[in-house]
Order: C-alpha cells, then structure tokens, then sequence
C-alpha cells in the first residue's frame, strides 16, 4: 500500500480539540486491530481528519494489518527523534493517518513513570491535530493499558460471544469504573452469527455491569461475523476499500455514524 509522510500543522486559529477514542478488549483475537483500522477509514470517509494511533504497545501491528513498513513509528517519538507529525503515515485511499508502534518489541510495553506519562501525552497533543485519534489498546488489563484507557474520551470495549471474553470484558469495564468512574464506555459486539444473537451476548454483558458496577453500558454496535473480514486482513487492505458493500463493512460504517460528534450525526 503506497503511503507518504503528512505533517499537519497547527492552523492559525486553533480548532475545538479532537477526540480521543480508545478502543480495547480484555483478552487478544476478538478483532481489536481490525475494527480500529476500519473505524479509522470510516470515520475518515465523514470528512473527518482521523490519526490510527498504534498504542498496543509492544505488540503493535497496525502496519502490519495495513502493509506498511513506516520509517518511524511510536518509539521514535517517544525517544526524540521525531516529531509526532512528522511520524504520521497518511494513507490516501484510505484517508487517514497512522502512527505505528514497534511490532514485535517488548521495550514499550514495560513503559512507566516518565516514559509512560510522555506516551500518554501525545493523546491531547494529537487531538489538538486531528479530528479523531483512534486509539489500538493492547489486549489485557497492564498499567500502560488501563492509563490510556483513562485518557480516552470514548472507550469501545469489544467483546464476542465467547465465555472467555465476556469475562475478560466485564474485568475491562471494572477497572475502568476505578479509573475512570464518569467516562464514556460502550460494547461493541463483534462476530455476530446475526444482530439477534449479537444482542443477547450484549445483553450477558450489560446485565453483569447493572448487577455487579451498578453502571449502564450503552451498545455502540453490533458487527456481524463476515469471511471478507478475514481476507481484507489476510490482503492487508481495509475492509472499506476491498469490501465495502460486505455485511460487516456496513456494521462498522454504521458504528462510525453511531458515534459522529452530534452536529454530523447520520446514517449511513
């Protein structure tokens, strides 16, 4: 996939800044990555100025979803060598930008005190750049994970209908609570025999939260179990561009109008 670098500058009159929307999952393998990369290319294709932050860290591989081999990536802007901006990747079909991480690298994962809160300010520094910074959590419930968790503006904890995932979800959603007690947290189902059976795994979801939390958690969507999925990854191209009329293509499109700021609310 052809990519170029794009620095953004500040305009003169600064916006209304971004959003911060994390996106997370208690355990690997539920599709995290995946509906980060084409949320990103959704939400892009309302016109907004979108940045995929690769924030799994250790474990990234946006790039590698997306074919790409970025000369810099997120550890470069944590030790100096690079500006955020100039680190960005766009990608002109899909119409948003990426910052990668380090795929396959230990080193960020262990992250804390200064380096971690360097990591975690670059979240407000790109929202004051971008419309919406997407950001790809690492799987599992580590320090560096739950911190960024807790920057968000909006959290998207994707779950299946798997008995292990629900777990580990409802335990994301518990130590959000503490982290981030008024924050704006919602389940996005994903691999859905069908909408029906996509809302009774919600439902196992959110009745755990009302019993246990005490706390409503919205549905942000339901995305229907869909092969083209599989071969958009396998293909390293999104699912928007390769699939766009595919069954789970329009479940995100419709998550991603779900979730517009209020004035551009639309169906899709």
């Amino acid at each position: 996939m052809s990519a170029t670098i794009s620095p953004l500058p500040l305009p003169l009159s600064a916006p209304p800044r971004g959003r911060i929307i994390a996106i997370a999952s208690g355990k690997g393998g539920v599709g995290k990555t995946w509906l980060a990369v084409t949320l990103a290319q959704a939400l892009a294709g309302h016109g907004r100025r979108v940045l995929l932050f690769d924030g799994d860290l250790g474990l990234a591989n946006v790039d590698v979803q997306l074919g790409l081999s970025p000369a810099h990536d997120l550890g470069a802007v944590l030790a100096g060598r690079i500006s955020l901006p100039h680190a960005a990747v766009h990608l002109p079909g899909p119409g948003f930008d990426v910052l990668a991480g380090r795929s396959g690298s230990g080193s960020l994962a262990a992250l804390d005190g200064p380096a971690l809160d360097a990591a975690l300010a670059l979240l407000p520094e790109a929202a004051r750049r971008w419309q919406d910074v997407v950001v790809d959590l690492g799987a599992g419930l580590d320090s560096p994970t739950r911190r960024m968790a807790a920057a968000a503006d909006l959290l998207l904890v994707v779950a299946t209908d798997e008995p292990t995932s629900l777990t580990d979800a409802y335990a994301v959603l518990k130590l959000h609570q503490q982290d981030a007690p008024r924050s704006d947290v919602r389940v996005v189902v994903n691999q859905a025999a069908d909408p029906a059976a996509g809302r009774r795994t919600y439902e196992t979801l959110a009745q755990a939260a009302r019993r246990f939390l005490r706390r409503e958690v919205p549905l942000a969507g339901i995305i229907r179990r869909d092969p083209k999925v599989r071969d958009a990854i396998r293909s390293q191209t999104p699912l928007l561009t390769r699939h766009p009329a595919s069954p789970a293509a329009q479940d995100v499109a419709r998550l991603a109008a779900e979730i517009l700021p209020a004035p551009q609310a639309r169906r899709i």
